[in-house]
């Protein structure tokens, strides 16, 4: 599939350091998160890695000491280890917004930059416990799509469909979330978990796939925003160019009714969508660019 039509943003910055202790309480949260939200029983077969005893043997040479029991060993005078159920490997599909929005920041760093930490940090955990991730990116004229893949793989591929940056300016899709949720559904033949990573900005007719997704698997919104998006500045007059459309404005900012109408126009977008995935009863993160969204991550999901 060609990517000729993806360019990474001038202003790049990159997501910026991913604390390890973050992303293991980040890790946590999820897992009780998927365990509270996935319908039926997810056990895997055999022992291995997991929360729950499966049983208590003698200590061989070559087993991990971490998992000897301390109480046992006391109580026969002998080394214990513990053995757990495992749980089953889970898919992770991250969806991803491509479209050339993504491209704006006024602060730390883009929103596309904080969208691609997203998509790391999901990525990381979920290639943990035999865990397999798989990508649909959508906004550009073509969407992309990553199967699924596991450990290192399917690492690597991910970095490599992150670095190939967001769609040029003028180049928009209307549906394209709704469309790459839609291929989500076909794909995920087993219950998973979802993540969609966007600014959802001029999306239209997502709730129902959003919908349709939410019955088998867990999901979560992470909205990006940038406060330059919230309110518009009074700096005279603006030339303007709509990323989406590539229409060319002209803004007088100096007019308190212009700026008080922005506000309200996007008050009111941001408390619809909102609204609507409560109604779905969609986890609804908000991460904005001039923020540590790492930190704002782990907050909002423990």
């Amino acid at each position: 599939m060609s990517t000729g039509l993806l360019e990474p943003p001038a202003a790049r910055q990159g997501p910026g350091p991913l604390a390890e202790p973050l992303i293991e309480a980040i890790d946590l949260a999820i897992t009780r998160l998927v365990a509270r939200m996935l319908p039926g029983d997810r056990r895997a077969a055999g022992v291995g890695v997991g929360i729950e005893l499966a049983q208590l043997r003698p200590y061989e040479i070559g087993d991990d000491v971490r998992h000897i029991d301390p109480a046992a060993t006391a109580r026969t005078g002998q080394a214990h280890v513990r053995m757990h159920v495992p749980e089953r490997a889970l898919t992770t599909w991250i969806v991803l917004d491509v479209s050339p929005s993504m491209a704006f920041g006024t602060a730390r760093r883009l929103k596309a930059d904080v969208a691609e930490g997203v998509a790391l940090v999901f990525g990381r955990l979920g290639v943990r416990r035999a865990g397999s991730i798989g990508l649909v990116a959508f906004g550009a004229a073509t969407p992309r799509v990553l199967p699924p893949r596991g450990a290192k793989p399917g690492i690597v591929a991910l970095r490599r469909m992150l670095a190939e940056g967001v769609a040029p300016d003028g180049e928009h899709h209307a549906d394209a979330l709704a469309d790459g949720l839609a291929r989500v559904g076909r794909m995920a033949r087993q219950p998973g978990l979802v993540v969609v990573v966007g600014d959802f900005r001029d999306q239209h007719a997502w709730e129902r796939p959003m919908a349709s997704l939410r019955v088998r698997h867990s999901v979560i919104a992470v909205e990006i925003v940038d406060p330059r998006e919230a309110e518009l500045p009074a700096v005279g007059h603006l030339a303007l160019v709509d990323p989406e459309s590539g229409a060319r404005i002209q803004v007088d900012t100096s007019n308190r009714r212009v700026r008080e109408r922005f506000a309200a126009l996007e008050r009111e977008r941001r408390d619809t969508l909102a609204r609507e995935l409560r109604r779905l009863r969609i986890d609804h993160v908000t991460l904005a660019t001039d923020q540590d969204w790492l930190l704002a991550l782990g907050r909002h999901l423990r």
